[in-house]
């Protein structure tokens, strides 16, 4: 039987006969001695055959990379100079006494150890990918903050529950995943974008606290932060107000940072309202590591000559903004004109600018090709709003408020990290009091901003119908780095007040009944206040991971088009599984007739 884990031999075992499973991970023959690293999840060591041991040294000739073996040899110190201290087991090496082949191994497409793979080897081989050290550290980590989490979440009083992966479809959100059913011919189950309807329903049971790490399915264009099907760390309670929620998942996410990275998490965190935050940073999810920050000034352009600023100025959803970069005067032409490409992605149709040369000149000490349209007030204005200095630059935004925030908030995280404003460390806070609606221009309705079941801001009820634009919702988000990791809210509890957000929505009393009825029903049965949360388990891992992508942290990720290389899911099906769905597939649009 193992003795021990390769990785996890150190000085503390000399002179003791171990055994040890693994893969080979290098084979070096130094002329008489064979020195072999064996490798397991823990990391390696390095064992040596002495020709001396005949049947262990003519076994070790025929090995090669990622072989399974069982080696037993007594543990000793590696000879002076040949110490390596960035391996745990770097003082000590195994003299082989025997050793047994468990299995061969194929040439492997990649080594181990090699950092510049392609993506698509790497996923095609996913199960040799990983076997590399890199990988093996990430899946460790996600167990520990998986293990973290609901130890976390037991002290606390939560009780794990599973819910349905095959539930009902459900308008708003992302398109669902739809599957068929055999039995029900013509009806289809979803499977779950998240938990929610189940979780409120089992506050109305009385399962006061309930968790679950579950994995979640949504049917969206894929980015580096998205998989068709993602893992949430799901957490509803009662009778907790919104602040108590915030302070106790604050609680946690700070456990969570100091018990698995040894990052001590500030106590407690900054909080923005929804408004300081698009105000200020362009986004709902700012990076507070770059202090960078967006300067309105839309009232001041309503009177200049200047026709695209004044144009933003006179509209009702209209904003002119601008972002001083300190010492940003030193940029080149192509790279403002690099910007000016970088800001087109999010509907800017151009990106004005001052460069302030010398504030002590005046109007000659300022670089501009829009300064001639700007009268001598307007300038001043903005060089006392944006507290310019001697070298800055000043971006200028101005079209509809939504396009100027994108726009400028991201070309705000860009310049940040691009040049050197960016501090190092974690910065968290929490964004509240959100809009409880967003309007839908192309289908000219309401859509909720959070979700359908968050509650209204206290007072804002009557709001739902008169005012909608105006109305706040008890939602918050917490953000990291500029990240969204976990999203929440307190949920209506009433049923008067659903059907008033169903209404709002265009959700007409039909469509409720239809998919809602069984919560509309639930809420009439002594529903109590309720509220929780959801974090992305897998974007919090790459953030911990310092992971460029997120399939790096998951362990069998789909490509950004929601296709799996290893197993080429998703794939075709023969005409009698169709049949029995009663399934007749039309003329593919892609394909050539």
């Amino acid at each position: 039987m193992r003795t021990n884990y390769c990785g996890a031999i150190n000085t503390r075992y000399l002179n003791e006969t171990i055994t040890l499973y693994g893969w080979v991970h290098r084979r070096r023959d130094h002329g008489g001695v064979i020195f072999i690293d064996l490798r397991d999840r823990e990391g390696l060591v390095q064992t040596i055959c002495d020709p001396d041991n005949i049947d262990a040294f003519q076994c070790a000739e025929k090995i090669r990379n990622e072989f399974v073996l069982k080696i037993t040899g007594i543990v000793r110190r590696r000879p002076e100079g040949t110490i390596n201290l960035t391996l745990f087991s770097g003082e000590v090496e195994v003299l082989v006494t025997t050793i047994e082949v468990l299995n061969t191994s194929l040439t492997p497409p990649f080594l181990m150890d090699d950092d510049n793979i392609s993506e698509a080897i790497r996923l095609e081989y996913r199960y040799l990918d990983l076997r590399r050290p890199a990988m093996q550290a990430n899946l460790r980590l996600r167990h520990k903050v998986s293990m973290a989490v609901r130890v976390f979440l037991d002290q606390n009083g939560f009780i794990d529950i599973e819910t349905p992966m095959l539930t009902k479809s459900t308008p708003e959100g992302a398109r669902d995943y739809l599957v068929p059913s055999r039995v029900n011919i013509g009806h289809f189950f979803a499977l779950p974008q998240s938990p929610q309807l189940f979780k409120q329903l089992l506050m109305v049971s009385g399962f006061d606290r309930y968790y679950q790490i579950t994995r979640c399915f949504r049917d969206e264009d894929l980015r580096a932060d998205r998989q068709p099907e993602f893992t949430q760390i799901d957490i509803e309670t009662s009778f907790l107000s919104q602040d108590e929620i915030m302070r106790l998942m604050e609680k946690m996410i700070r456990s969570l940072f100091t018990s698995v990275v040894s990052v001590d998490l500030p106590s407690p965190f900054p909080r923005l309202t929804y408004a300081e935050a698009i105000a200020d940073y362009g986004s709902d999810k700012p990076d507070l590591r770059i202090p960078l920050k967006l300067i309105e000034l839309t009232d001041v352009m309503k009177e200049v000559s200047f026709k695209v600023f004044r144009e933003a100025a006179e509209k009702p959803d209209g904003r002119i903004a601008a972002l001083r970069i300190p010492q940003g005067g030193k940029l080149s032409r192509k790279e403002i004109d690099d910007y000016t490409n970088f800001v087109a992605i999010y509907g800017a149709k151009g990106l004005a600018y001052i460069k302030v040369n010398t504030l002590a000149k005046g109007l000659e000490g300022l670089q501009s090709p829009i300064l001639k349209f700007l009268s001598e007030d307007a300038v001043d204005t903005i060089l006392t709003r944006t507290d310019a200095q001697d070298g800055d630059l000043i971006f200028f935004g101005a079209d509809k408020a939504k396009i100027v925030n994108e726009a400028l908030g991201a070309l705000r995280v860009k310049i940040g990290h691009e040049h050197g404003y960016a501090e190092s460390g974690w910065k968290p806070l929490w964004v509240v009091d959100f809009p409880m609606f967003e309007r839908d221009e192309e289908e000219n309705r309401w859509r909720a901003l959070h979700h359908p079941f968050t509650s209204p801001a206290d007072g804002h009820e009557n709001m739902l119908e008169s005012e909608p634009d105006k109305a706040l919702s008890k939602a918050y988000d917490m953000v990291l780095n500029g990240s969204e990791i976990g999203g929440g809210s307190v949920r209506i509890h009433r049923k008067d007040i659903q059907s008033k957000v169903f209404q709002a929505l265009n959700i007409s009393n039909t469509e409720a009944q239809e998919k809602f009825s069984f919560l509309l029903e639930a809420l009439q049965y002594g529903a109590p206040p309720h509220g929780g949360i959801a974090f992305g388990l897998d974007r919090i891992l790459t953030m911990m991971t310092g992971a460029e992508s997120i399939r790096d942290v998951i362990a069998f990720p789909k490509t950004q088009r929601a296709q799996c290389l290893l197993t080429h899911a998703p794939g075709t099906v023969n005409k009698q599984q169709l049949d029995e769905l009663s399934i007749r597939l039309g003329k593919n649009k892609n394909t050539a007739a």
